[in-house]
C-alpha cells in the first residue's frame, strides 16, 4: 500500500474533498513526503515486522544506542511505556527494538492513520478517539492487555512539547496504570532521546493558542522524520516495575506522573 493524500482526504472528508484547493492538496504531499516515502514503501512490499522496520532506518540512516538492554524481563507479559519526543521514529525505534528481542510479541496502542503501512499492521492496536470507532476503544484496549503480547505505550497520547525551552511530555494519562494492573502487567520505564524542529515546537504552541481542536502539528510528522535524518538516538530502559507498587496509596494519575518522573530521570 502507498500513501495516497487524495485518497486520505476522500476518506476523511468525503465529497467535501472535492472543494479542497490543489495548492493546498499539493502542499500537504510535499510535508508529507509522498513521493519520496513511495519510493521507498515500493521497493518493501514483501517487508513486514522488524524486517522492514530495520529497512526504514536504513533508509533514514538512523542509529540507535541502547543502554539497559538487561533490564528487559525474560518472563511474563510486560507493559512499557515511554516519553513521546518525536511522533514516529520513536515509536518505530522502540518497535524495533523490543520486537527484536521479544520475537516480535509486541503491541503498539496507536492512532490508526498509522496503520496505512501494512507491513508492520500486525504489531498495532489502532486507536481513534473520534468518530465511530471512539465506541470501540475500551474494547480494544482490554483485549490488547488480556491478550498474550508486551504492550508498548506512550501515555502522553500526543508527542512532547517545548515550554519554557524543555522538551517533556504532556502529563501522562492513567489508562496504562489501570489496565496493568488489572491485567497483573510489570511496568517497564524507557526514555527516549530526541527532539523535533523549532518549527514543529512553535507551530503546536500556536495551535494551543488558538484553542484549535484539531492537531495542526499533527500534519508535519513526516517531514520531522525527514529533518531528523541522519541521527543517532540513545535509548535508556528502566528497570521493571512490579505491579503490585501501583496500590492504593496514591491514585492512579498520581502513579502514572510518578513513572513519567522515574522515565525523565532515566
Amino acid at each position: 500500500m502507498l500513501i495516497d493524500i487524495d485518497a486520505i482526504l476522500a476518506s476523511k472528508a468525503g465529497k467535501k474533498a472535492r472543494y479542497v484547493p490543489r495548492f493546498l492538496v499539493s502542499y500537504l504531499k510535499k510535508i508529507v513526503h509522498q513521493e519520496e516515502l513511495n519510493g521507498f514503501l515500493e521497493n518493501e512490499q514483501d517487508k513486514y515486522g522488524v524486517e522492514f522496520i530495520e529497512d526504514f532506518f536504513r533508509f533514514f540512516d538512523n542509529s540507535f544506542e541502547v543502554e539497559g538492554m538487561e533490564n528487559l524481563p525474560a518472563e511474563g507479559w510486560c507493559t512499557f511505556v515511554s516519553n513521546h519526543p518525536l511522533g514516529a521514529l520513536d515509536g518505530m525505534g522502540l518497535g524495533m527494538i523490543l520486537g527484536k528481542h521479544y520475537d516480535e510479541k509486541i503491541k503498539y496502542l496507536v492512532n490508526d492513520l498509522l496503520m496505512n503501512f501494512p507491513q508492520i499492521s500486525s504489531f498495532w492496536v489502532p486507536i481513534n478517539k473520534t468518530g465511530k470507532q471512539a465506541r470501540n476503544l475500551p474494547q480494544q484496549i482490554n483485549a490488547a492487555f488480556q491478550g498474550e503480547n508486551h504492550i508498548l505505550m506512550f501515555p502522553a497520547g500526543l508527542c512532547s512539547r517545548k515550554k519554557r525551552g524543555v522538551i517533556k511530555d504532556l502529563p501522562w494519562k492513567k489508562t496504562f496504570i489501570t489496565k496493568s494492573v488489572q491485567s497483573q502487567r510489570d511496568i517497564v520505564p524507557i526514555h527516549f532521546e530526541g527532539e523535533n524542529s523549532k518549527f514543529f515546537y512553535r507551530l503546536a504552541n500556536i495551535g494551543k493558542f488558538l484553542g484549535l481542536k484539531f492537531n495542526i502539528a499533527m500534519l508535519y510528522l513526516s517531514d520531522e522524520m525527514f529533518k531528523n535524518r541522519n541521527k543517532k538516538f540513545k535509548v535508556t530502559i528502566g528497570k521493571p516495575i512490579p505491579w503490585q507498587t501501583f496500590d492504593k496509596s496514591k491514585s492512579a494519575t498520581e502513579w502514572a506522573q510518578h513513572v513519567q518522573d522515574i522515565v525523565y530521570a532515566l
